[in-house]
């Protein structure tokens, strides 16, 4: 049973790995085609901003894609790319980075502007992560002042004398 996990797992990297690809592969050709022959955009931005894409999009294949040994049987299925965290962000920078190549194709230069929602959005969930850590820091202080105030344990006779 734990083989056919493995290779459903691969089976899905596979797939995300080929669409991660070809979806990159097409937008930067289109990017590309309509840069040299219908409007000119300014492409030190595009260089730029498409190096971390193309390294996150680099470990993505590095971790995820699935090995195989000399025989053709399935040696490591590789990281479970559809697993919350860390590969979701990764995945979330590749398309910001799509829809950043659409909106300066679209609005100009000013698409570049796309970019500024990655680190918006770690803002964003560093804040709630900082909320939620004091959260619980104020929580454990509330149970330090109820175990204080708590009553001593015991029968009647046993609270009187103390």
């Amino acid at each position: 049973m734990a083989q056919k996990a493995k290779k459903d797992r691969a089976r899905s990297n596979i797939a995300a790995l080929k669409n991660l690809h070809i979806g990159t592969l097409s937008l930067n050709i289109i990017f590309l085609l309509f840069n040299f022959l219908i409007r000119s955009r300014n492409l030190i931005p595009y260089i730029l901003l498409t190096i971390p894409a193309l390294i996150v999009q680099y470990v993505l294949e590095t971790t995820g894609r699935p090995k195989y040994d000399a025989n053709g049987a399935l040696k490591s299925a590789g990281e479970d790319l559809a697993a919350p965290g860390l590969t979701e962000y990764f995945f979330d920078i590749v398309w910001v980075h799509w829809l950043a190549l659409v909106s300066v194709i679209l609005f100009g230069n000013w698409g570049w502007i796309v970019w500024a929602l990655i680190p918006g959005f770690a803002v964003f969930k560093g804040a709630g992560l900082f909320g939620a850590a004091k959260g619980m820091l104020g929580a454990r202080q509330g149970e330090q002042v109820q175990e204080e105030q708590a009553p001593a344990a015991g029968n009647r006779k046993q609270r009187r004398a103390a």
